[in-house]
């Protein structure tokens, strides 16, 4: 049966040509225009370590005095060295990790006139487990050698290419980065969380470091960090060399893993007591004020996803109605000229439901041949975002299932607008349709 609404469906279409081409147009347009929005939106609110964002948490204190906060109700969004520093120790060892985003001079194996900047993750070994980092070869540093000051380097798969040609070929060379001399110890296949959720102070669509390098060894040979740092008091400072020994300066973020609601629980009240303990020895002046909060949630905070791109998503499903409006307009006076034709199959026994099936059967076909229409405008749209200035630009590309569901849009879109036309097409009795004609 469905093969025989087919063939009445694409004759029907043929017939009328100027028609048909208007409600695909319409369609697509529509499909085209707000795909590409969706798409944006999917990117920038995507999760960004499925699996795991329920389970890693943000912990935040309030470190600062009464006039140093404020009215503001948040403790800062990052940790002075010694918090984090206090809170490693006391936490959940092989769960956490501590870090800061820095920028090292590497030359490259060139000489000093090939030397450039490059990105860099100051971090704690705890960060390659923590975040389910995949490894092209070797492997992270060790607890020893983050407390011996290692001079070791993982690489990313990109720069382990520029540098020595076969990534694999790597782990056991050595890399100048500023004064020093580093070992590869292991090379991280491409890996880009969207967004960039363990350190949104960098961006939270920018591209994960190059170069990722023990936390005390960045901190003994006084790299500077490249991240947002924040100082307060009158003693205050800003001089980058001195914030690990600086109490008034909040640079470090820290994440943990908590598997159970219980978990989360006990560490908040970790965090309350380690509260009141600084503030019993003088170095918190305000009651305790703690945040904990996951992946999804701390996103969510930083309000990641512009209100902007949100108002342009909805206007785009707004135009997708505005061109369902025009399809359901030409598709009752296509169904309506088709009346006698229509009437006749009736009188000669086919039932009410029989009709209404053929025509949105002929709807699908409209909604599959717009959809396409409109999967290359969406890549057309696409393409265009990608040329803008935005940080989250190059990040804007369809993937599978926001292609199929492109598909699936179109064809809901078209059935949804031939259902009013078909069901009064239906409704005509047919010797009056017939008598009509």
């Amino acid at each position: 049966m469905l093969s025989y609404y087919l063939r009445l469906a694409v004759g029907s279409l043929r017939r009328n040509k100027t028609v048909t081409a208007l409600m695909i147009a319409a369609i697509g347009l529509g499909i085209g225009a707000c795909m590409t929005m969706l798409t944006v939106l999917h990117v920038m609110s995507a999760d960004p370590i499925p699996g795991s964002s329920a389970m890693l948490f943000h912990p935040q204190v309030e470190p600062r005095d009464a006039e140093s906060a404020g009215k503001d109700a948040e403790p800062p969004d990052q940790l002075a060295w010694s918090d984090a520093m206090n809170l490693l120790r006391e936490g959940r060892p092989g769960q956490q990790a501590a870090m800061s985003a820095g920028r090292v001079v590497l030359h490259a194996p060139g000489g000093e006139r090939s030397a450039s900047f490059v990105d860099t993750r100051f971090t704690t070994p705890g960060f390659f487990s923590l975040f389910d980092v995949p490894f092209l070869d070797g492997h992270g540093w060790s607890d020893d050698d983050e407390e011996k000051r290692a001079r070791v380097v993982v690489l990313g798969q990109h720069l382990a290419e520029r540098l020595f040609g076969n990534a694999k070929e790597a782990v056991g060379r050595s890399v100048r980065l500023g004064d020093a001399d580093f070992r590869v110890i292991g090379v991280i296949r491409r890996w880009q969380p969207v967004p960039l959720f363990y350190d949104i102070g960098r961006g939270a669509y920018a591209q994960t470091e190059d170069i990722f390098m023990p936390l005390h060894t960045a901190v003994d040979l006084h790299i500077r960090n490249a991240g947002s740092v924040i100082c307060w008091g009158d003693n205050a400072t800003l001089d980058r060399d001195s914030m690990a020994t600086s109490n008034e300066c909040v640079w470090l973020q820290l994440w943990v893993r908590l598997d159970t609601p219980a978990q989360v629980e006990a560490y908040r009240h970790f965090l309350v007591n380690y509260s009141r303990e600084q503030k019993a020895l003088g170095r918190f002046t305000l009651a305790p004020n703690v945040r904990l909060r996951n992946v999804t949630e701390w996103l969510e905070y930083n309000r990641v996803v512009p209100g902007g791109v949100q108002l342009q998503a909805l206007l785009a499903v707004g135009f997708l109605l505005v061109c369902m409006v025009n399809t359901v307009a030409l598709m009752l006076v296509k169904f309506t000229r088709r009346s006698a034709e229509l009437s006749v199959r009736r009188a000669m026994g086919a039932r009410k439901l029989d009709v209404f099936m053929q025509l949105l059967v002929e709807a699908a076909i409209v909604g599959v041949s717009g959809g396409a229409i409109g999967l290359a405008l969406a890549h057309a749209g696409l393409w265009i975002v990608r040329q803008q200035p935005s940080d989250y630009a190059s990040f804007a590309r369809m993937d599978v299932p926001m292609l199929l569901s492109s598909v699936a849009l179109a064809v809901a879109a078209s059935l949804a607008a031939a259902v009013f036309p078909a069901w009064r097409t239906c409704r005509l009795p047919p010797a009056l349709a017939i008598k009509i004609q």
